[in-house]
């Protein structure tokens, strides 16, 4: 089933997806163009490249239902929620768990700040975007179908470490993220396919 719902899921470039399942969500909308209207919008954290106010405003409803955390809620209008680490709610019939992001070995994502990546159940698949990461222990305990996962470096975890990430979350899909815009490229994308042939599933997506 995650393999046949792969095909709904649409990279929108760096850390941005549309998910075209019975209903329409999107992730960290960034340099988008006008696309499908947005039944939920996850915002993982604040910075520009993640939370940009005028890309929600392009697939923005008067009902679309904004996910996110303190700091970028500040920046947002419409219907907006906050969540932090470990919060769980149900919207329009979509589970959602807030699980945190953040970095270990550099400071541009602190874990006190409590920004965001999510665990999104939709039409019985779970899907996890992770956010501005890097590899962290709360991993461990993620179970999904389907794992977005940074693979840049820089501000986010190398892609060999999102292939130890991957190993440890063990999604039957990964879709590597975080490349191709501000940092990384697609030799990342490739070497972490290469790193988990046999082990993992990788999807590369090709930019929509």
């Amino acid at each position: 089933m995650a393999g046949n719902f792969v095909e709904k899921i649409h990279w929108l470039g760096h850390d941005s997806f549309r998910i075209d399942g019975t209903k329409t969500l999107y992730f960290d909308p960034f340099q988008i163009e006008i696309g499908a209207e947005a039944d939920l919008i996850f915002i993982s954290h604040d910075h520009f490249d993640h939370c940009s106010p005028e890309d929600v405003e392009k697939i923005r409803k008067e009902e679309t239902v904004i996910i996110t955390e303190k700091d970028s809620a500040k920046k947002l209008k419409g219907n907006v929620r906050v969540m932090k680490p470990g919060d769980n709610i149900e919207v329009e019939g979509v589970k959602i768990e807030a699980v945190p992001a953040y970095n270990t070995d550099k400071d541009f994502h602190p874990g006190k700040n409590g920004w965001l990546g999510f665990v999104v159940e939709i039409d019985g698949v779970r899907i996890y975007h992770a956010g501005d990461t890097d590899f962290i222990p709360e991993m461990k305990g993620i179970d999904v179908d389907i794992a977005l996962l940074p693979v840049s470096g820089t501000y986010v975890m190398t892609a060999e470490q999102a292939v130890e990430a991957a190993k440890t979350i063990k999604p039957k899909v990964a879709i590597p993220m975080h490349y191709g815009a501000i940092v990384g490229g697609e030799k990342d994308a490739s070497s972490f396919q290469k790193a988990l042939a046999g082990i993992v599933e990788v999807t590369i997506l090709r930019k929509e």
